[in-house]
């Protein structure tokens, strides 16, 4: 076992923010929403702010509600707070699970034409 004084001895700790979390940690080691199934593209907002005293939140929590007082997607919440988007999926679960964020999922695609459209273009297209 290395000793702190050892030049062996690695240490966990960023310049600026002070020890290092892994994002494991921020969740608890879970890997799937409470709730919730998070596009990249899903708008995400905040329907009231998180108070200090709320069981179970963490900074990032409350890092993410203050971030989501206007409508961002997931991707934008993960890169703002430079998370992996699997642990920001998680963290977002656990805030729509207590009402703190609202999200609203991308709208569905038209139904694209079938195949013989797409046929009749590229056959239109050799005609040229």
């Amino acid at each position: 076992m290395s000793l702190p004084d050892d030049p062996k001895h690695e240490r966990w700790v960023d310049d600026h923010a002070g020890p290092v979390v892994r994002p494991y940690a921020m969740t608890r080691g879970r890997t799937k929403p409470v709730s919730g199934n998070f596009d990249l593209i899903s708008l995400v907002m905040a329907t009231r702010t998180a108070s200090s005293h709320e069981v179970g939140l963490g900074p990032e929590h409350h890092a993410i509600v203050g971030l989501c007082q206007r409508a961002l997607s997931v991707a934008e919440v993960a890169a703002h707070l430079n998370l992996p988007l699997g642990t920001v999926r998680v963290l977002l679960g656990d805030l729509l699970d207590r009402h703190l964020v609202r999200v609203r999922d991308p709208r569905p695609t038209t139904a694209l034409p079938d195949d013989s459209v797409f046929e009749a273009v590229i056959n239109g297209l050799r005609a040229l």
